[in-house]
C-alpha cells in the first residue's frame, strides 16, 4: 500500500519559494544545534549539567527536524510525493519518539533551572553527573515503548478510500481521517499519551517556572530581576508555542480538524521552534558567545 503526502499542493505557485524557505530554515537549525553540540564538547567552562542537557536537547532536535524535513523538501523539489505505508510507520514512529522525548527533556531542563535558581546551594548535589545522564535516559527510555505501541495501533488500522494525506508528513490526525470504521478507542489512546507526554510536562514546566519567577522577585537588584525575568519569559515562549501547537493539534477529535490549520499548527512545531531554541536557549547567553568568540578567528 502507497500514501501520498499532499504538503502544500493547494498553492502550486509558491512551490519553489516555500522550498527556498524550508532549506534555509533546515539549515539555520543545523548549524545552530551543531554550534551548541560542539562548543560544549570543547569548552570546559560550558560542561556542566545546564549544557550538558543544552548538547542532549541540540541532538534531539537535529533528530527531530530531519524526520519530517529532508521527504518535505524532496517531495517539494521533486514533486513526486508518494510514500510506502511501512515508510509512513517508520516517520509517524520516529517523529512521535523524538517529540514525547523532547517533551521530557524540556521539563528536566525546567527542573534543572529550577534547582540552580531556588536551591543554589544544593544545586551541585541534586544536580550532579549520574543524575543527569539518568534524567536524559529516562526521557527517551519511557518514550520508546510507548509511541511503538501507538504507532503500532494507529497502523493496524484498516485504511480504505483515498490514500491522500492532506499533510507534508505523516501525522496521527490525518491518518485517522483516512482509516475506516470506528477509530474512538485510538483516539482515546492518543489523548491518554498527549496528556502523558504533553500536558504533565507542561505544567511541570509552568510549576517550575512559576517558583523560579516567586524566587526572582526576591532579588534586592532591579538588573538582576530584569535579566532573570527576560530569560525566563523566551524559554516560556517557545515552550508555549511547542506544547500549545501540539497540544492543540493533538487534544482535537477528528471530525474539528482542519487541514489547513493543521499544518501552520505543524510548522510551528516542527519547524519554527527548532529554528528559534538555539537562539532563545544559548546564544543570548554571555558563556556561550565568549566561547564562540575564542573560535572564531
Amino acid at each position: 500500500m502507497e500514501f501520498f503526502l499532499l504538503g502544500f499542493t493547494d498553492i502550486p505557485h509558491l512551490q519553489m519559494f516555500l522550498l527556498g524557505i524550508f532549506v534555509f530554515a533546515y539549515v539555520i537549525i543545523l548549524m545552530g544545534n551543531g554550534i551548541i553540540i560542539l562548543i560544549t564538547r570543547v569548552d570546559k567552562a560550558l560542561q556542566t549539567s545546564m549544557y550538558f542537557f543544552l548538547a542532549n536537547f541540540s541532538f534531539l532536535e537535529i533528530c527531530y527536524v530531519s524526520v519530517t524535513i529532508p521527504k518535505m523538501l524532496m517531495n517539494l523539489w521533486t514533486q513526486q510525493r508518494n510514500i510506502s505505508l511501512s515508510e509512513c510507520a517508520t516517520q509517524t514512529c520516529f517523529f512521535l519518539i523524538l517529540g514525547g522525548t523532547e517533551c521530557l527533556l524540556l521539563a528536566v531542563m525546567a527542573y534543572d533551572c529550577y534547582v540552580a535558581i531556588c536551591n543554589p546551594l544544593h544545586y551541585p548535589l541534586v544536580m550532579n553527573r549520574r543524575v543527569c545522564i539518568q534524567l536524559v535516559t529516562g526521557s527517551w527510555i519511557t518514550t520508546i515503548p510507548v509511541q511503538i505501541g501507538q504507532t503500532y495501533q494507529i497502523f493496524s488500522l484498516p485504511f480504505c478510500g483515498s490514500n491522500q494525506i492532506n499533510h507534508f508528513f505523516c501525522d496521527i490526525p490525518p491518518l485517522f481521517k483516512l482509516a475506516c470504521g470506528d477509530t474512538f478507542v485510538n483516539e482515546m489512546s492518543v489523548y491518554i499519551v498527549v496528556v502523558l507526554f504533553l500536558t504533565v510536562p507542561f505544567l511541570l514546566i509552568i510549576g517550575s517556572y512559576g517558583k523560579i519567577m516567586s524566587t526572582i522577585l526576591k532579588l534586592p537588584s532591579t538588573t538582576s530581576r530584569a535579566k532573570a525575568f527576560s530569560t525566563c519569559s523566551s524559554h516560556l515562549t517557545v515552550v508555549a508555542l511547542f506544547f500549545g501547537s501540539g497540544i492543540i493539534t493533538y487534544f482535537q477529535p477528528k471530525s474539528k480538524h482542519s487541514s489547513g490549520r493543521d499544518r501552520v499548527l505543524s510548522l510551528f512545531y516542527t519547524i519554527v521552534t527548532p529554528m528559534f531554541n538555539p537562539i532563545i536557549y544559548t546564544l543570548r547567553n554571555k558563556d556561550v558567545m565568549a566561547t564562540l568568540r575564542k573560535l572564531l578567528p
